[in-house]
């Protein structure tokens, strides 16, 4: 079994929380409680990683925590730049 990692958040906008998995495109999830949006992003990533077999994509092996430093570092590096 795959384990990638998940990135939580709450959505104003949405009035809830998301859940995205950032190493497989378009994978997310809704919940109204950070609780429901983790289950829910669960049977999301199962669907994705089934459906990419039957499609014969190529399904992306988890980096874990790697790619999330990553992404924050992408995220955050860039918004906390002092000005010159």
């Amino acid at each position: 079994m795959y384990k990638y990692a998940i990135e939580i958040f709450y959505s104003e906008e949405d009035e809830g929380y998301i859940a995205v998995v950032p190493e497989l495109p378009g994978c997310s999830a809704f919940g109204k409680t950070e609780e429901e949006a983790l289950r829910e992003i669960k049977i999301a990533i199962e669907l994705w990683l089934e459906t990419a077999e039957k499609e014969g994509r190529e399904i992306p092996k988890p980096h874990g925590k790697e790619i999330l430093n990553l992404f924050y570092k992408q995220k955050f590096h860039s918004t906390t730049q002092p000005s010159t």
